[in-house]
């Protein structure tokens, strides 16, 4: 359990920040960027769930998405090192539980013949801002996966590459199931 009896420590005064292991990062570091995104997404998913009254299942399961990217960021807080216990790592069924929900949701859909404008409803524009903000904290644990010494739990990386696809899908299902969908005319503005 997390206790947080002060918020402000001034220990990051210096321009620093600590990881779940201890060791301090200058607060521009790669790593801290990417579960900073990460947490980014997550109020963007809040705001959007306040626009889904008449969409209870897809809030339940965003309510469940932003539990998991708390511990995506945890995840991410401690890079995993050989030999050493593990923390708190997102785990496959995690994406498998995404996975069945993005069936689910794309089910009801009506089928896609243009690509999709975000805009719609509240709920669907805000839901493609969070896809958008999941896209960067992807692109971020992509890049510091592929720096030495700077591992990424495969899992974390398969999450936010599915939560992406999810905020998509769940855009569409918050637009009267892809009917309202905002669709992109090609040269339209030529």
């Amino acid at each position: 359990m997390v206790v947080l009896n002060r918020i402000y420590t001034r220990t990051g005064d210096d321009g620093t920040t600590a990881l779940g292991n201890g060791e301090r990062r200058p607060k521009y570091d790669l790593r801290i960027a990417a579960y900073g995104t990460v947490d980014e997404t997550n109020a963007a998913i809040g705001v959007a769930r306040l626009h889904l009254n008449d969409l209870p299942a897809v809030d339940s399961m965003l309510a469940l998405i932003q539990n998991d990217l708390f511990d995506l960021g945890a995840d991410l807080a401690v890079p995993q090192r050989e030999g050493k216990a593990e923390r708190l790592r997102m785990l496959a069924s995690q994406v498998q539980r995404l996975e069945r929900d993005i069936d689910g949701l794309n089910a009801d859909l009506a089928p896609l013949t243009s690509f999709v404008l975000p805009g719609g409803t509240p709920a669907a524009a805000h839901l493609h801002l969070a896809r958008t903000i999941c896209r960067r904290a992807e692109r971020a644990m992509v890049e510091l996966a592929g720096k030495p010494d700077e591992p990424v739990n495969e899992a974390a990386i398969q999450y936010v590459n599915r939560l992406s696809d999810f905020l998509f899908v769940a855009s569409r299902a918050a637009n009267q199931n892809g009917a309202g969908d905002v669709l992109w005319v090609p040269g339209q503005s030529r």
